[in-house]
């Protein structure tokens, strides 16, 4: 009897490895940067800085035919931040991503747990991948796929400090709750998508006593491509309340590519965030947020707008030019932008100044060595104004530069593909 019950067990093991995959893989990522107006313009009395940090990250990959799962553990550090014999890093190991995705029926699937979440061109919803740390939600995704041109997903999240027996106050910089629905279509050369989200985020209404206050995004993206022409806009509109303000914010862009050869591609943009004028005395938040989206992608690689700052100001008019070269391994960009505000600076005068806050132009090289390791450098220089000098101190006249260099490598350490 005992033998029938060992070869049932084999038996059953081995099939049901045979529809399984599963992998390894892994990436080491150090950067070096140097920041002379990164973010904010100069203080004379203070030097620029130099640092190399570094993102690690063990990624584990596991699917059969009616589940998937994921985990990615990373490390983050900046090289020297804890010194050569120490007993514990400064941040630890954290986990990036662990998430399951169950697949209920061949249209629908439900993810859960901590997962990135992008959608279109990262700009609502990203993955903020320039940042060691990049960007990760716990939440649970309903996902629905009737045909091949159809893309519907739910999601919600729901966030507490810690577990608890009553409730408790939510203070991290993070947001309540939030619920959204977004679809994407595809027909021949266009696409086309819609996002509407509620997001909640925790306030003091009276000292000791936090409510949620709910601000609604609501939008749709749409790219077309066709020969050597790729176009793309967007429109977002925001209303509902932050804290206790009314929302009436807007985004608005558009961006056109044109590929002139096999190796040159020019292009030309603009975008618009509506803003808060300075002296306003209206009570009404009209500064557009783009919430969790990858903000290092937009609007300048020295991010001075939208990447942990910038929030509830003067908005911002962006106009810029993108220039690419590219053949073989070596990528080539140069961007040149040109920043307005959206609504009235004020100095300490009282006076509102100029809305030209500055020129930056950018400089990216890429070499694809292998086809796990990638060199990147790029060098920023920005030349700003007086009314940047109002929105960010510092001083507009000196050198305002930013230059790194970093290295990618993602190799895949392990891959078992048993499927019979």
């Amino acid at each position: 009897m005992k033998n029938y019950v060992v070869v049932f067990l084999f038996l059953a093991i081995n099939q049901w490895m045979s529809a399984q995959d599963f992998g390894v893989s892994a990436e080491l990522r150090p950067r070096f940067e140097y920041r002379n107006g990164y973010k904010t313009l100069p203080v004379d009395s203070l030097d620029a800085a130099a640092f190399i940090s570094q993102r690690t990250r063990l990624n584990f990959d596991y699917k059969t035919t009616y589940f998937e799962g994921y985990l990615s553990v990373q490390d983050v550090r900046v090289w020297g931040d804890v010194p050569t014999l120490n007993s514990a890093d400064k941040n630890g190991l954290s986990i990036h991503e662990a998430w399951a995705k169950l697949r209920l029926t061949p249209q629908f699937d439900l993810k859960l747990g901590r997962q990135e979440i992008v959608y279109d061109n990262q700009r609502l919803f990203g993955s903020v991948g320039w940042a060691q740390q990049a960007r990760s939600h716990d939440a649970v995704l309903a996902i629905y796929k009737p045909n091949t041109n159809h893309h519907f997903e739910l999601g919600l999240a729901l966030n507490a400090s810690s577990e608890s027996l009553s409730r408790l106050d939510y203070t991290l910089n993070n947001y309540k709750t939030f619920q959204y629905l977004w679809y994407h279509t595809a027909v021949n050369n266009l696409g086309l998508s819609f996002l509407v989200l509620n997001n909640g985020l925790t306030y003091y209404a009276e000292p000791q006593e936090e409510e949620v206050a709910y601000n609604q995004t609501l939008g749709t993206q749409l790219s077309f491509s066709e020969n050597n022409l790729e176009a793309e806009g967007w429109l977002y509109y925001q209303t509902g309340k932050i804290a206790n303000r009314d929302v009436n914010a807007v985004n608005i862009a558009a961006q056109f590519n044109y590929k002139l050869n096999a190796h040159f591609t020019t292009g030309l943009g603009a975008e618009y965030l509506s803003g808060t004028d300075m002296n306003t005395t209206s009570s009404d938040m009209v500064s557009f947020t783009p919430w969790f989206g990858t903000n290092h992608k937009f609007n300048g690689a020295m991010d001075y707008f939208y990447v942990g700052n910038h929030s509830n100001s003067v908005g911002l008019l962006d106009a810029y030019v993108n220039l690419k070269y590219q053949k073989n391994k070596l990528k080539v960009n140069l961007i040149p932008h040109m920043f307005w505000s959206a609504a009235q600076v004020v100095n300490s005068s009282n006076q509102v100044t100029d809305d030209y806050l500055g020129t930056e132009i950018d400089l990216q090289l890429t070499y694809n060595w292998q086809k796990d390791v990638s060199f990147q450098v790029g060098y920023s220089q920005l030349f700003g104004t007086e009314s940047l000098q109002v929105l960010k101190g510092g001083n507009h006249k000196a050198t305002t530069n930013w230059a790194w260099a970093m290295v990618t490598v993602k190799p895949s350490l392990f891959k078992s593909s048993l499927k019979q």
